[in-house]
């Protein structure tokens, strides 16, 4: 879990060192963070019946408790002998930015791999810390792939110890739930997709950056996601993230049936990765047992262990090794994970056949008489594979679409070229692709063609340099003005966003139609960081998104005297209707100013 400067109410922050029994609750508040509203699951699920299972509870198949399997907690405490084994082989910690980190990766992908699983290790191109390590991404290739449970935890650890509760823990439940999983091979009502974060302990930066890389198309198909950090904690609780939440009803049941009668994770609450989720609206709940606040005599005598003691009393201290995990807790953790995952994905029914279809990419510019080319991906989500036809249409007069090849079995993909005529008008024209087997699925293609002196160069943004009151602008209006304390790049306005030191958000956006027929677009604006952050951690951000894909982070690391003139590459959305969005987010304590001056969008 990653360790953020808390207010804590009420508790001493000594720590005192023991030995602990059993698991735990946070007595500490953090600051409070403002979550979005419990969103429903999807439509369609089934309702399995189990001891303390709420009427409601979310299922993407007909399974029954029965089903779930007791996941050996011996198998995943071999795991965490592994990662301890790593990190004593590299300095004593498996920290992002180390060897110890990228041989926990190599652990991980070739267990997956070996399993059948699809892993892909993902860089972390932007907001990781230097040299941070891959995520690791391991999808079942089985289920709907329109609808995706993911379940995620951190793999990387503290510099000061091996981090085998923080996060070992969670990072080998998940291990060992994704190997059960593969060898016991059910069929699959729904997609399973695995997530181990990177540099989790840095900011939340590998989660943040794989939600990030996500289209809107693929964030909607995560239906949930769950997460998991710290849950073996040998003086813990039984901590649930938004308890009350329709995600986390599978959860709860599971650890009503033993009577554990878990409380909210209040102390992890925007501390951990589900929170990168959460921020981009998808369903998140998952599992903790308590990391640095203390026990109360309430939970003590509800679910034992040491009141007024830490959950962890080695949370982020070299003492966090194999030594320092409640086997209890883990296997009652591990077991609701397999509980949750089999409720939601796995049924019991012969699914039909079926497959997924989408194109890579999903857009192309050409001139006149030159081609274009995407990949046509399919993939079997159900019962087997088939022979997909494929063909096109929707394509204007001087335009032909062909696939090679024409048919493909499902699990596999066709290039598909688009070709135009030098006669082809300009314009922007979407093609629809359709996958015929034994059903119909159709996807999208959309193609920009130029034109040979069809741009006429111009400024898209109005009011960019704020002098003119705040229209166009909307979202935090209020940021707009001759403020006190900060200066205008160039005459007397300008929009400072941040600034507050306390947990807050700002956001300034302005919705714009970058014509087609140009080549480029590009957005320009003149920034100004200040910051009384004093480490170079990232705790405060400012984004640049067009829709809900961030496309430049920076943060209180890049603070410096006067203002620096930034840069955006926005020809991918030419001939599109976006919305550009500058957002700056602070932590609960000391101030980062991001004051925005004379931006442009400028085509070509």
């Amino acid at each position: 879990m990653v360790l953020r400067r808390l207010a804590v109410a009420g508790v001493s922050l000594a720590a005192t060192i023991g030995a602990a029994a059993l698991a735990v609750a946070p007595t500490a508040t953090a600051a409070p963070r403002t979550h979005p509203p419990a969103y429903a699951i999807s439509a369609g699920q089934t309702v399995s019946s189990a001891p303390g299972t709420p009427a409601n509870a979310p299922t993407a198949g007909s399974t029954s408790a029965a089903d779930a399997p007791d996941i050996d907690v011996a198998k995943v405490q071999a795991h965490l002998t592994e990662l301890n084994n790593i990190a004593t082989r590299n300095g004593g910690n498996r920290k992002s930015s180390g060897q110890g980190y990228r041989d926990s990766v190599a652990y991980v992908k070739n267990k997956l791999q070996a399993a059948g699983y699809t892993v892909t290790e993902q860089p972390c191109t932007s907001g990781c810390a230097s040299g941070a390590g891959p995520n690791v991404i391991a999808e079942w290739p089985q289920g709907d792939a329109t609808k995706v449970y993911m379940f995620g935890s951190h793999l990387d650890g503290v510099g000061a110890g091996p981090g085998i509760n923080d996060n070992g823990s969670g990072s080998a439940a998940l291990l060992e739930t994704a190997l059960t999983l593969a060898e016991q091979h059910p069929a699959m009502a729904a997609r399973v997709r695995f997530g181990w974060w990177t540099d989790e302990e840095q900011g939340l930066n590998g989660s943040d950056f794989y939600v990030g890389s996500l289209s809107s198309a693929e964030r909607s198909k995560i239906k949930a996601y769950y997460n998991f950090d710290m849950i073996a904690s040998t003086n813990g609780g039984y901590f649930i993230n938004h308890v009350t939440s329709t995600a986390a009803q599978p959860m709860k049941a599971y650890w009503d049936s033993l009577g554990l009668q878990p409380e909210e994770n209040t102390e992890g609450a925007g501390r951990s990765d589900d929170y990168s989720f959460e921020q981009a609206g998808i369903p998140t709940s998952g599992y903790a047992m308590g990391a640095g606040a203390r026990k109360t005599s309430a939970q003590a005598a509800k679910w034992g262990g040491t009141a007024n003691r830490s959950y962890d009393p080695c949370y982020h201290q070299s003492c966090d090794t194999t030594g320092n995990i409640n086997a209890t807790g883990l296997n009652r953790s591990v077991d609701g994970i397999a509980y949750t995952l089999w409720n939601l994905a796995v049924t019991n029914s012969t699914p039909a056949n079926d497959f997924s279809l989408a194109t890579s990419p999903a857009n192309g510019s050409v001139d006149p008489g030159a081609s274009a080319t995407a990949t046509v991906s399919t993939a079997t989500t159900s019962g087997s594979a088939q022979t997909v036809k494929l063909t096109a249409t929707g394509a204007p007069a001087g335009v032909t679409v062909s696939f090679n090849p024409a048919s493909v079995t499902s699990g596999n993909s066709s290039t598909m070229t688009v070709a135009t005529a030098a006669s082809t008008a300009p314009g922007t024209y979407p093609l629809t692709v359709t996958g015929t087997g034994s059903v119909t699925h159709t996807t999208t293609y959309t193609l920009t063609v130029r034109g040979t002196g069809g741009c006429t160069g111009q400024q898209l943004l109005t009011n960019g340099g704020f002098e003119s009151g705040t229209t166009p602008w909307t979202g935090d209006t209020g940021a707009i003005g001759a403020h006190a304390g900060q200066s205008a790049h160039s005459g007397s306005r300008f929009a400072w966003l941040g600034g507050y030191g306390s947990s807050a958000t700002d956001s300034l956006s302005q919705s714009v139609t970058v014509p087609a027929g140009c080549g480029k677009a590009t957005l320009s604006y003149w920034l100004h960081i200040d910051t009384n952050e004093t480490e170079r951690v990232v705790y405060d951000t400012f984004k640049v998104k067009v829709g809900s894909t961030t496309l430049t982070t920076l943060s209180n690391t890049d603070a410096s005297s006067g203002y620096t003139q930034r840069t955006v590459d926005l020809s991918p959305y030419i001939g599109q209707r976006i919305t550009l969005t500058f957002t700056a987010t602070e932590d609960a304590s000391l101030q980062t100013s991001f004051v925005v001056d004379d931006a442009t969008l400028q085509t070509g």
